[in-house]
């Protein structure tokens, strides 16, 4: 089986940015970023932290705007509006989860859609849609660049896309029907989702479930996605998990926690391919924001 190395995906693409942000640069000023993270989330703030190292590293520039967490829906979408008037700010990227007082889909619809680097607005959703060109959300356009540069065929496959959201689901199989896969979308009402899943030849598990596919549901030599990221803190469902390795159950018990997909990591070996956990799909989302960004920028140059 291959392990799909999502850091060395990840840095072929930052690598290929570089000489771009340089061009962008040269003409007057460098892409801009700006982050908006209301509250303090702690998995947020590590997000965005190392959004803002990536954009460093690349010579983009970058703004956080940290409003608190008692923020107003109205509040926020004054700053977006300001966001949207600067010039020098390419990509606008509210950071999610926002607090339940908030009106998430108002302030989606609030960013420029020139400026939504995460691909979330109606209007990049339905670029993407129609096949015209504009953002894509940053997870599956990650997914796609790892299936392309480890030459994972995609056209004529049957692929599987376990997950409807509109961030990762929805726009997942909205790419491959454009690369010519026979695409089927699960959710948790699916019936049969066990044979459902048996039939991919690539197979996306978005669910947001830990482990919840089992070495059942893979096809032998299927290619295996696995989009989930979930922290596992209950040491009786680490051991459902990881009882038969002790590698796994002794991380667990340094950490306090461990890190698990939607896949069962411990039954995929008769798959060809596998994306781990983490260290596999993960690295790409960063990545596909800075091109996102770079991309904004290049035609507010061309402009």
């Amino acid at each position: 089986m291959k392990i799909l190395d999502g850091k060395w995906v990840r840095d072929q693409i930052l690598a290929e940015l570089k000489p771009r942000v340089d061009a962008v640069t040269a003409k007057g000023r460098p892409p801009g970023l700006a982050v908006v993270l209301v509250g303090g989330d702690p998995a947020s703030e590590i997000y965005v932290r190392n959004k803002v190292k990536a954009c460093a590293d690349l010579g983009i520039f970058s703004e956080q705007i940290m409003p608190p967490a008692e923020t107003t829906t109205d509040q926020l979408l004054e700053i977006v509006a300001s966001l949207n008037a600067r010039p020098e700010i390419d990509g606008i990227l509210v950071q999610m989860p926002l607090p339940k007082q908030i009106e998430e889909r108002k302030i989606l619809m609030a960013i420029a859609p020139e400026k939504d680097v995460d691909g979330f607005h109606p209007i990049n959703a339905g670029n993407l849609m129609s096949g015209n060109p504009g953002p894509r959300a940053c997870t599956p356009s990650g997914v796609m660049e790892i299936l392309k540069r480890y030459e994972i065929p995609i056209s004529g496959k049957k692929a599987v896309v376990v997950g409807r959201s509109d961030i990762v689901g929805k726009p997942m199989a909205l790419l491959l029907l454009h690369a010519n896969a026979t695409v089927t979308i699960c959710h948790s009402r699916t019936s049969n989702l066990e044979e459902e899943c048996r039939h991919a030849d690539i197979l996306v598990a978005a669910i947001g479930r830990p482990a919840f596919l089992r070495g059942s549901f893979i096809k032998p030599g299927a290619t295996v996605i696995d989009v989930g990221i979930n922290r596992v803190s209950d040491r009786a469902r680490a051991e459902a998990i990881f009882g038969s390795s002790p590698a796994k159950m002794a991380q667990f018990e340094k950490n306090g926690v461990i890190l698990v997909g939607d896949v069962h990591p411990l039954e995929v070996d008769h798959a060809s391919a596998f994306t781990p956990v983490p260290g596999g799909v993960g690295p790409l989302t960063i990545a596909m924001l800075m091109a996102n960004t770079v991309s904004c920028a290049e035609k507010r140059c061309s402009a």
